[in-house]
């Protein structure tokens, strides 16, 4: 696709079906490298990053098989501890396999990652982590050797707060001997889900949801079932569409409980929010009113929601301030 060629002055009407979170199903998919059972995935999105990861996974001998939104991952013929660079350099998440290979077999090759133009976002969270485990890891050839013959629990504490180191160490934490706790841990939504999959396939986590995780390591884990949170960013993206057009528009499949600071913003700016268990319908009438606001970590206003609201600031009443803490190069669309 080249382009997009949109007639505007049209209000919103309708519903919508919210997908599965892309930044929760990533590290979900590579979660299903801590064993050799079936891991059955649900209200997965189809999306270009998820088909990419499954070709990395399927290229280390992850069988996978897809049926719309559903997946089944069985992780009992790794043969290839590897995520050569032509596959990391188009999606930076492909970090996520390092600590999952790491813990299980004892072993990984991960090139380091790029393609992301949002900044830098360095990968030596990660690294610190699996090495205060005990993995012994060099760097060569733009590649992240890391081995270890049985990860052992301990405590780390991140310098900044990192999601997907995070989710990587968490992971690794699952199969390590003894007990792990991290500390600075990110609460992001995403995080939580990854979280709540890997209790399902038997592993010992508390204070999910919170900035401290402790993990007590198991000896294997085992397959089990798991519906795809829904995105928190995609629906925070349709109500923003709705309240610079005007309309009302239901979207099904969502969560409200993790979206408080964007819907506060939203009810800010004019418009009318009302939301059920699984559903929120938004309705506008009037020119939305400016809105000033402070990106940071969760449960603070998200990064990736800074652009929309900009955009709905764009065509507002009044002046508005926004300020941007996570990602330095993230008013490239200004």
């Amino acid at each position: 696709m080249d382009k997009l060629l949109i007639q505007g002055g049209n209000r919103l009407g309708g519903e919508i079906t919210i997908s599965g979170a892309k930044n929760a199903a990533l590290p979900i998919l590579c979660a299903a490298l801590l064993t050799a059972d079936s891991v059955q995935l649900a209200n997965v999105p189809h999306l270009h990053d998820v088909a990419t990861m499954l070709k990395l996974l399927r290229q280390m001998g992850l069988r996978a098989e897809q049926e719309n939104d559903r997946l089944t991952l069985r992780g009992d013929s790794i043969d290839k501890l590897e995520a050569p660079y032509e596959m990391v350099k188009t999606m930076r998440a492909s970090i996520l396999v390092l600590g999952p290979l790491v813990a299980r077999f004892g072993e990984a090759r991960v090139s380091l990652p790029g393609g992301c133009a949002i900044g830098s976002r360095p990968v030596d969270q990660h690294i610190k982590g699996l090495q205060a485990m005990g993995a012994e890891i060099t760097i060569e050839a733009g590649y992240i050797h890391a081995k270890a013959k049985k990860l052992r629990g301990t405590r780390v504490v991140t310098d900044m707060i990192t999601v997907t180191g995070t989710e990587n160490l968490l992971m690794a934490a699952t199969l390590a001997e003894g007990e792990t706790v991290l500390e600075n841990a990110a609460r992001e939504p995403e995080v939580t889900d990854l979280a709540n999959l890997l209790v399902a396939m038997g592993a010992r986590i508390d204070g999910i949801g919170s900035d401290r995780l402790v993990i007590q390591g198991v000896d294997q884990l085992h397959g089990a079932s798991h519906a795809v949170v829904a995105d928190r960013i995609e629906t925070a993206t349709f109500l923003c569409a709705v309240a610079a057009t005007g309309g009302d528009v239901v979207l099904r499949n969502a969560r409200t409980d993790i979206l408080d600071v964007a819907l506060d913003k939203l009810r800010e700016a004019g418009a009318i929010l009302t939301s059920g268990t699984d559903w929120i319908r938004v309705q506008m009438a009037a020119r939305p009113k400016a809105v000033s606001f402070r990106t940071t970590e969760y449960p603070g206003f998200p990064t990736d929601m800074q652009a929309q609201f900009m955009a709905l600031n764009c065509i507002a009443d009044g002046g508005s301030r926004v300020t941007e803490t996570i990602f330095e190069n993230r008013f490239m669309h200004v």
